[in-house]
């Protein structure tokens, strides 16, 4: 709360050079402040940057080597590149989820240095399903001067959507109507999708990820999939979802996580993961540590969970 401004009437000289002194200091310190945050927010931005374009140049060169993996699988069948691809193949698609991850964090003002760019989006297939969906305005009558509305056209916009063994499209049809005094236009609001000017609808995301994660199908293997039904998903789209996803289920991440270390008492293991390290054809140890929080054989009613972290 600010302090009361003095009766400058009633101050001498020297007291109004006293507070005018006092206001110039504190002004001062306000703007090193600025400054320092200002600066904190450059070196922030810098090193944001910097990984993005680390993470691109490690995308780049692991498509590099499993191009070159497949022209030499060509004519001949050898498991050990066979294996060896498929490695590849999980980690790309590992650091383009990363990857769109830290694209997806608001840097505020600054732009992203994407140096990959999006693959072109294809038009979703005639022959699937339509569920159309139309999102009325809430008005009945001009918000502006009361008069009648008038239909005269629809904004449209087209999700893919996944249920169990099917794909459907949800269209979005959005009727447009313009006052008969005003000629003002009138429609409901466009609903809100889970990834910015995204495609994927929230079940088509659920199933990419689950299938990933607990089904251990990586995400090349769904674009083949997904291609027997004339549905063509690029690897890289798929993983950029992942990512994004990734970004938007954090805040339940952190949540589990706060509600498993907040017990008295953790059952913790630590399993060794051998992860091949891309170019040199060896492998480093990565390790995934998984902390338990179940105490309901001691009567406790608190909800058991577990929480990852590789």
């Amino acid at each position: 709360m600010r302090a009361p401004l003095p009766d400058l009437d009633a101050l001498d000289i020297e007291a109004l050079k006293a507070l005018i002194l006092a206001q110039h200091e504190d002004r001062q310190r306000q703007l090193e402040e600025l400054d320092r945050q200002r600066a904190e927010l450059a070196q922030h931005r810098t090193q944001y940057q910097d990984e993005l374009r680390e993470r691109s140049e490690q995308i780049e060169h692991l498509r590099l080597v499993v191009e070159k993996l497949r022209r030499m699988l060509f004519g001949r069948k050898s498991e050990k590149l066979s294996i060896q691809l498929d490695q590849l193949e999980l980690q790309l698609e590992e650091l383009e989820a990363i990857h769109a991850t830290l694209a997806s964090v608001p840097m505020g003002d600054a732009q992203a240095d994407n140096t990959g760019a999006e693959p072109a989006r294809k038009p979703l297939p005639e022959y699937l399903p339509r569920h159309i969906v139309t999102h009325e305005p809430k008005e009945s009558c001009c918000p502006e001067c009361g008069g009648d509305l008038r239909h005269f056209g629809d904004d449209v916009s087209e999700q893919l959507d996944y249920v169990p063994e099917i794909f459907r499209v949800i269209r979005h049809v959005r009727p447009k109507f313009a006052c008969s005094k005003c000629e003002s236009v009138v429609e409901a609001p466009a609903p809100s999708r889970p990834i910015a000017r995204g495609l994927a609808a929230p079940g088509l995301l659920a199933h990419v990820l689950v299938s990933k994660y607990a089904d251990h199908c990586p995400l090349y293997r769904q674009s083949e999939i997904y291609a027997r039904q004339r549905v063509e998903l690029d690897r890289s789209t798929l993983a950029g979802w992942v990512g994004a996803t990734s970004e938007l289920l954090a805040p339940l991440v952190d949540a589990v996580r706060r509600h498993v270390l907040g017990a008295t008492k953790l059952h913790a293991d630590d399993t060794p993961v051998p992860v091949l390290a891309p170019g040199n054809g060896k492998t480093k140890t990565g390790r995934l540590w998984t902390y338990v929080r179940d105490d309901r054989q001691a009567g406790d009613n608190t909800a058991p969970a577990v929480w990852f972290a590789y």
